[in-house]
């Protein structure tokens, strides 16, 4: 049965075919034949596969294939001891039912598999693109391996659909590329881009670790579904709806590395090469420290908000104290020490500050600051100094904190004055003078301020009170309040003046580190 086409080309219109429609099976006609490869006789098949030789043209568009008709055809394509070579090979529509295996053929010229269909599992590790290579709209619903593939003029690849894992793991892409796809995984271990190269990506998560990159490479969340050739949209059935995610940039140069609209709160950062020269663009997002009450130990604490690393989340869950709420490590995963994790967050904290993110940068000197009191190779001197300095003021970053403090501080010390710092009663001075001759001489005498002998509650006056607190104003600002005071009200003051200041310039630091641009 023959039949015209609607496809482009003269089909087959078998309606048995694997892949039909409304006319039959739409594979392309073998030259001199009625049918398509996968519907003539045995016969015609094989005098067919006669006249092929390595490194020749090929056409089956639309053709319904199995992995054992692709293995007879890439065998007559293939000289002894040698690789399947094809020439221009041309696949645009056709349907693998079947684990599809293109293992180290080489494509000489183009390669077309748009709006192709892989049903199972797809292997093209070590093949060799020569030419361009046309994936638009084309579907995998297994994973696809490209492992060790080399794509030496590839320009755009896709956009393409796949279910499952994108390997491109130790690909080698040897000219500018824009890679498309909508998939669920991505892997590109130790995949190098000789030139610039563009990735744009929907709903996948991307593995890069040992990326080799020598010229800029941006990785990209698409926010809308690619469209294909013919003005459609891509369809992403069975694909999580979710925001791109990067989970590893270890052992990759960052310095041509660009991040734009990603989730970076899985990825893990140790290892990363001029991670201080990474560039995040668009809306990304980070791991953030556990919200809401939590125990740790016996006691509820609340975590104080800030973005964190994926590392440091690992190391707080294989903590015995405090590890609720944390993130615990992936099996198998390494969990990093403090000693580790600080050089890493100093480096984020440094890309931030040089991208002009001050209030971002923030985050990362605290975390910084946080593994650096918790590292088993600083001094317990130097520690005991960042606790009291994280207590205080969460390193300069928390004004509550040190607002809290200061208030505290200020109640403490009124409290003092009002109790044991201002005298029974006010000093009055005695003047006494003699007259010799036409001299007189005056003296002055004060005494001694008298300590309060009251109870208490009498001590605790409005009087007292109004007094007490202009001795703390004035110390708050370095000065003295010219109160006359007891003994302990002038220790009282002194330490007031010295530490409350202090908690002064803690607070407005904390305030400037979230709003200076």
């Amino acid at each position: 049965m023959t039949s015209s086409s609607p496809h482009g080309w003269p089909s087959c219109g078998h309606e048995a075919g694997i892949a039909t429609d409304s006319v039959g099976c739409r594979g392309r006609r073998l030259p001199g034949r009625i049918a398509c490869l996968a519907h003539v006789s045995e016969g015609e098949r094989s005098d067919y596969f006669s006249t092929l030789s390595s490194g020749a043209d090929i056409d089956h568009r639309g053709t319904p294939f199995t992995e054992q008709l692709l293995t007879d055809l890439l065998g007559a394509l293939t000289v002894p001891a040698g690789p399947p070579r094809l020439g221009h090979a041309l696949f645009d529509r056709a349907e693998f039912s079947d684990d599809v295996r293109f293992d180290g053929v080489e494509f000489s010229g183009d390669a077309h598999f748009d709006e192709t269909e892989f049903r199972g599992e797809v292997h093209f590790d070590g093949a060799i693109f020569s030419g361009n290579i046309h994936f638009n709209g084309a579907g995998f619903s297994g994973d696809a391996w490209f492992r060790r593939a080399v794509f030496e003029r590839a320009v755009v690849v896709g956009p393409l659909r796949c279910t499952g894992m994108l390997d491109l793991s130790e690909a080698v892409f040897g000219s500018p590329v824009t890679i498309e796809a909508a998939a669920a995984s991505v892997r590109c271990r130790r995949t190098q881009w000789v030139s610039t190269a563009v990735l744009r990506l929907r709903h996948a998560a991307v593995d890069l670790s040992d990326a080799v990159l020598e010229h800029p490479v941006t990785l990209a969340s698409a926010s809308r579904p690619f469209t294909e050739r013919n003005g459609f949209q891509l369809a992403e059935p069975n694909l999580p709806v979710r925001q791109v995610r990067v989970m590893s940039l270890r052992g990759v140069d960052a310095a041509h590395l660009v991040l734009s609209d990603i989730d970076l709160s899985e990825c893990r950062f140790a290892g990363t090469i001029h991670l201080d020269q990474l560039r995040l663009e668009g809306r990304y997002r980070l791991a953030a420290t556990p919200s809401g009450l939590r125990r740790r130990g016996m006691w509820p604490v609340r975590w104080t908000p800030r973005r964190t690393m994926a590392e440091e989340h690992y190391w707080r869950a294989a903590r015995r104290v405090g590890a609720e709420g944390w993130s615990p490590a992936p099996e198998g995963e390494e969990v990093l020490m403090p000693t580790a994790l600080a050089p890493v967050y100093r480096q984020l904290r440094k890309a931030f500050e040089d991208g002009k993110h001050e209030p971002g940068a923030a985050d990362f000197y605290y975390g910084e600051m946080e593994m650096r009191r918790h590292a088993d190779d600083i001094p317990w001197g130097e520690r005991s100094l960042l606790t009291v300095y994280w207590l205080l003021s969460g390193y300069g970053m928390r004004a509550s904190r040190a607002f809290g403090w200061l208030l505290l501080a200020m109640m403490t010390t009124v409290l003092a004055m009002m109790l044991w710092g201002l005298p029974q009663s006010d000093i009055k001075s005695a003047h006494t003078g003699t007259l010799t001759g036409r001299i007189m001489t005056m003296t002055t005498e004060t005494p001694d301020p008298v300590n309060p002998n009251g109870s208490y509650p009498t001590r605790l006056s409005t009087e007292r009170f109004d007094k007490s607190l202009r001795v703390v104003l004035n110390s708050v600002i370095f000065r003295s309040s010219g109160q006359d005071l007891t003994t302990t009200g002038t220790y009282v003051e002194m330490a007031s003046r010295l530490s409350e200041p202090v908690l002064l310039g803690l607070a407005v630091v904390g305030i400037r580190s979230r709003v200076k641009r």
